[in-house]
């Protein structure tokens, strides 16, 4: 791996199209303690190339890539060799969560280092900045992965923000044990000053009252040491069974979420039931979320492959109606890489939002910039992290990457619905002013 931290912080970026400006207009940027400083018509530099511009040879620049919901520790297992054992057989949830099950008691530091390492690496490659990622606690695992993925933390820090959710994947109220080792174990986690994030899967419960205990107690942990909450909610497709999002807010709101709280954000992830809603459930979902900090992350990819009824009905959040027609804030995200819950796909965001296009009809100019802010300044703002957008305006972080190379001529990406329609092979990282990473997978 290329020293990255010898690279010295950038004062300008010149020479580039940026997103919400016509192709045809070159601009430059510069860039003061890591963020935008200004933004300019392109001058030519009459002192020739120096050590702190980067020449951006009218190439596309826009806002950096986000993972709002990654699996950090059960990433590449069906490409491990250690668990090369471990194949699809039926490829449903049930055998998802046994294959990973018997993963994770063969789980060790230097295999979660190995294939955490990868990812995050990966990612960056690909133009993430910032994702939010989940280990899991459990007696199974005990604090292996919360471990290693704090070490991980601290190894990508200058090059990527990686916000770490301790997340309790096993039951918290059901078991033999009725969940008591996995709440201590949580609760341990919620102490640490590095842990920005709990979350836990309240389907995964005996029963409906103690789904509702889930939730009322990860929140209260939640609140209690100041951490963002993330929930898996809602995870299945029949109309027969009763959504817990009803209850789910109602607990906020009594537990006053806004009041004690401050600036953490709750966000809910998967909850597939709700694709079944109608035009007025979605109506009197937006009354009830009302001013809480909610953001909904779609998981299409894993939503498309585990998500099925006997009838073989499928579902994912409608992510851009959400936004659209509802006005809440939205991402999608890549959730698990290599592993039974999606053995397809990578570690790019865009590859999501170009699926996007076809799995919600959305083609228009607005709906692709819509679909790129949903794997970038939306999937920021969905996990507490830095306001950002499209636009690029001075005091925003200096968080960008930038596409294709300067020979791709007339088939160069010039704007963000070509990159969201086809994000090319070539393009480079720049995270807080400093160029960390350039991938160009062409031969």
């Amino acid at each position: 791996m290329e020293d990255q931290k010898s690279k010295k912080p950038l004062r300008r970026i010149t020479n580039v199209r940026i997103p919400d400006k016509p192709s045809s207009t070159l601009w430059d940027i510069t860039i003061n303690d890591g963020r935008i400083a200004s933004v300019n018509s392109h001058v030519k530099d009459s002192d020739g190339p120096s050590e702190d511009t980067l020449d951006g040879g009218n190439r596309l620049i826009a806002p950096s890539l986000c993972h709002a919901h990654i699996h950090l520790d059960k990433c590449f297992l069906l490409q491990d060799p250690k668990f090369s054992d471990l194949q699809i057989e039926s490829g449903d949830f049930t055998e998802a969560m046994s294959m990973t099950g018997e993963a994770k008691s063969r789980f060790e530091e230097n295999d979660l280092m190995r294939r955490g390492a990868r990812l995050i690496e990966e990612s960056i490659q690909h133009g993430v900045t910032a994702m939010r990622a989940f280990v899991e606690v459990d007696g199974v695992v005990h604090t292996k992965c919360l471990d290693a993925g704090l070490k991980l933390k601290e190894m990508f820090k200058d090059r990527c923000e990686v916000q770490i959710c301790a997340f309790a994947q096993l039951p918290l109220f059901s078991g033999q044990d009725g969940g008591e080792e996995v709440r201590k174990l949580m609760s341990s986690a919620a102490s640490m000053e590095k842990v920005a994030v709990l979350g836990s899967t309240p389907y995964v419960e005996d029963d409906e009252q103690k789904s509702k205990d889930n939730v009322k107690w990860i929140t209260q942990l939640a609140l209690k040491y100041q951490k963002h909450l993330d929930l898996h909610l809602d995870y299945f497709l029949e109309e027969d069974k009763k959504p817990l999002v009803w209850d789910t807010l109602d607990m906020f709101k009594e537990l006053k979420w806004n009041e004690k709280a401050g600036d953490r954000q709750i966000t809910l992830g998967h909850c597939t039931r709700l694709t079944r809603f109608r035009n007025d459930e979605w109506t009197h979902l937006r009354q009830e979320v009302g001013d809480l900090p909610i953001s909904f992350v779609g998981l299409p990819t894993s939503d498309l492959f585990m998500m099925r009824t006997p009838e073989n009905v499928r579902g994912t959040l409608p992510v851009v109606e959400l936004i659209n027609e509802y006005g809440f804030n939205a991402a999608i995200a890549v959730n698990n890489v290599g592993n039974a819950f999606t053995p397809y796909g990578n570690c790019d965001p865009l590859t999501i939002a170009s699926l996007g296009v076809g799995l919600y009809q959305a083609g228009t100019k607005k709906d692709a910039e819509l679909l790129y802010e949903t794997v970038s300044t939306r999937a920021k703002a969905a996990i507490g992290c830095d306001s950002t957008s499209l636009t690029l305006e001075p005091g925003q972080p200096a968080n960008f990457v930038l596409f294709d190379r300067m020979d791709s001529g007339w088939h160069c990406r010039k704007s963000v619905v070509e990159v969201v329609y086809d994000a090319g092979h070539t393009r480079q990282t720049v995270f807080r002013g400093r160029l960390i990473a350039s991938k160009d997978t062409r031969t």
